[in-house]
Formats: structure tokens, sequence, C-alpha cells
């Protein structure tokens, strides 16, 4: 699926995501996150250890609602799968989003992985 301009331009800005991802007893759990995009794929960077990684390898189905920090109305919610979890680059990643965030480099390095994320659907609220 194609990812709207309009999603592209608030994962761009300097707003945050919350991922849900699915427990093993099929509960959600949820985690504000850094969010960037490659192309039409949603990128989220973690650990290996973290809880939401742990769940994407047993459950890859997501969900993301991202939105503007100026105004929180003006949002966007993805539905998708998780297509690919990839290890080379995610130190560089995280360094990218990291300046993007906070205006430097990130100091927790170690055992850092991308989420790439298939968007299956999207709504788009405040067009």
């Amino acid at each position: 699926m194609n990812l709207p301009e309009k999603a592209k331009k608030l994962i761009e800005g300097k707003n945050f995501a919350n991922i849900a991802t699915i427990m093993k007893d099929g509960s959600p759990q949820v985690t504000t996150v850094w969010v960037d995009h490659e192309g039409d794929n949603v990128l989220v960077n973690t650990t290996t250890g973290r809880l939401k990684t742990q769940n994407i390898k047993r459950d890859p189905r997501v969900a993301l609602s991202i939105f503007s920090m100026e105004d929180p109305y003006d949002a966007v919610y993805i539905r998708g799968m998780v297509k690919e979890i990839i290890t080379q680059g995610a130190e560089q990643h995280i360094d990218k989003l990291s300046r993007k965030y906070t205006g430097a480099n990130y100091r927790q390095h170690g055992d850092r992985i991308i989420i790439k994320i298939e968007p299956s659907r999207v709504f788009v609220q405040k067009p």
C-alpha cells in the first residue's frame, strides 16, 4: 500500500509515534517510539531485548498512531505487518533519529534493530 504524503510529512517531522504489538495472551502492548520511513514502509528502531521486539517476532501485526506535536488532531493511523527486521545500519539509523528528535547522536548503542513495517491500512485524520 502506498503511504500517503500526509503520513510521510508527519513521519518526517519531529513527531512521535505509538506502536501497538500483540502480547502472547492476545492483549495489546503500546510503546511511544521515534519513527522514520523508507518509501512506503515505516521504520522503527529498537533493541533485540524489548518487549515489542519479542511480540513482533511471534506475531508481525502492528498498529501505529503518529500525531503532530503542534496539533495532536493532525494524525495518521496505520495498520500493517512487520515485513523485515534489519540489523545492518541500525546503529547509524538510531543516530539519525536521535539527531532528528534531540539534536545529538544517540548515547546507548548495542543490539539495535530496524523494524520495517508494510502498511495495509492507513487513515489520515486531518487531510
